[in-house]
């Protein structure tokens, strides 16, 4: 006893369907894509920023250092050639007055540093979220718009 395979055959009309659908996802899927590698350069652009910005503090940092550590040699410098107390006393008050005023100089200009850094990475993580978002909803509106058309 021999069995006739069943031969299902498949409408074109069914088939012309799956294939749009499955270029109309891989329509979607390919503009997802591209939005999630825009996103990634952009935080790649944000990262570089962000390094320079940190190369710059760190700059500003050891000129700070080198500065107050100048200042120092240079104090002890009048204090060894002081010929008595008063004068050491007169050098000391000199040095910490004018390092206080130094030290309060360098933390503001830090923080006026650091709040800039902070302002500027907010404003272009702001940007790159809304055109990354922007990007994504013309993707899935594409999407829509070519499955409504296949209907």
């Amino acid at each position: 006893m021999t069995q006739n395979p069943i031969n299902y055959e498949i409408p074109n009309e069914v088939r012309d369907f799956a294939e749009k659908s499955v270029d109309q996802a891989k329509k979607a899927f390919d503009g997802f894509l591209g939005a999630a590698n825009k996103a990634v350069a952009a935080a790649e652009t944000q990262s570089t920023t962000m390094q320079s910005t940190t190369k710059e503090m760190a700059q500003k940092t050891i000129g700070f250092a080198e500065a107050n550590v100048t200042a120092a040699f240079d104090l002890a410098h009048k204090l060894v050639r002081s010929k008595d107390i008063q004068e050491v006393l007169q050098h000391q008050s000199e040095f910490l007055k004018t390092q206080l005023a130094t030290v309060q100089s360098q933390i503001q200009e830090i923080g006026t540093h650091v709040q800039s850094t902070v302002q500027k990475a907010a404003t272009e993580a702001q940007t790159t979220m809304q055109k990354v978002a922007a990007d994504t909803q013309a993707t899935v509106q594409k999407a829509t718009e070519a499955a409504t058309k296949r209907k």
